[in-house]
């Protein structure tokens, strides 16, 4: 369970990433040493799994794509093959007619295909639907 200091500071780090600890510890009154420790027990309970960068949406290709596996087989380990591919930026297990939606995210338009493709060849894949992000709303 989080407490009111633990958010506020995963809400400074979901700002930015890169904010340091000693910033954090002014904006939530403790120490820079109790905000570290208060870091490290979060990524070893992993509240927070990872920090990232984010690049600037326009210079990304972006698609959704909407994939149907074989029922034989285990969702979870094609998943865990997909989070390997270069190019896959998030993984969501679903109901409905597709069993995983797969975000993508390259620089171009052939190494998004390249991606698409390694997904396609992937055992247990029966099919593919892939839409192309033309605008991003957040």
């Amino acid at each position: 369970m989080l407490d009111e200091i633990d958010q506020k500071i995963i809400d400074l780090l979901k700002k930015d990433s890169r904010t340091s600890f000693v910033k954090i510890a002014e904006v939530v009154g403790l120490s820079e040493t109790a905000v570290r420790k208060r870091i490290k027990v979060l990524l070893e309970r992993g509240t927070i799994r990872r920090f990232t960068v984010e690049i600037d949406e326009e210079q990304q290709t972006k698609a959704i794509a909407m994939i149907e596996t074989q029922a034989s087989k285990h969702t979870p380990e094609i998943s865990q093959k997909f989070i390997k591919i270069e190019g896959v930026s998030y993984l969501f297990e679903t109901t409905g007619e597709y069993d995983i939606i797969a975000v993508l995210s390259t620089t171009t338009i052939e190494e998004l295909n390249r991606t698409l493709e390694e997904i396609r060849l992937t055992e247990g894949v029966i099919r593919t639907n892939t839409s192309l992000v033309l605008r991003s709303w957040f």
